[in-house]
């Protein structure tokens, strides 16, 4: 499921902090320089450098964001299994 082929993806960063933000792009090496710039999203501004600990690979928008929400309601503990259960490295 996690293929730079497809058009949308989720991702999870762990930021500087140990934190971690999870997000939506068509693009995600983009994406990731954009937040390590400080031109992603205000949370991840604060905490660079930020690293990609989790990509999926969706064919459309509306399930890549259905996963997106899903991700944001799981407790640290469960994102962190779900990280740790991930096949393959992130970019």
């Amino acid at each position: 499921m996690t293929t730079l082929d497809a058009d949308h993806y989720v991702y999870i960063l762990r930021c500087a902090d140990e934190s971690y933000y999870a997000g939506y792009t068509t693009d995600p090496e983009r994406r990731l320089t954009e937040h390590n710039a400080g031109d992603g999203a205000k949370y991840t501004r604060g905490r660079t450098p930020v690293t990609c600990v989790y990509l999926a690979a969706f064919d459309s928008k509306s399930t890549a964001m259905s996963r997106e929400y899903e991700i944001k309601q799981l407790r640290r503990s469960e994102k962190e299994r779900l990280i740790e259960a991930t096949d393959e490295p992130p970019l």
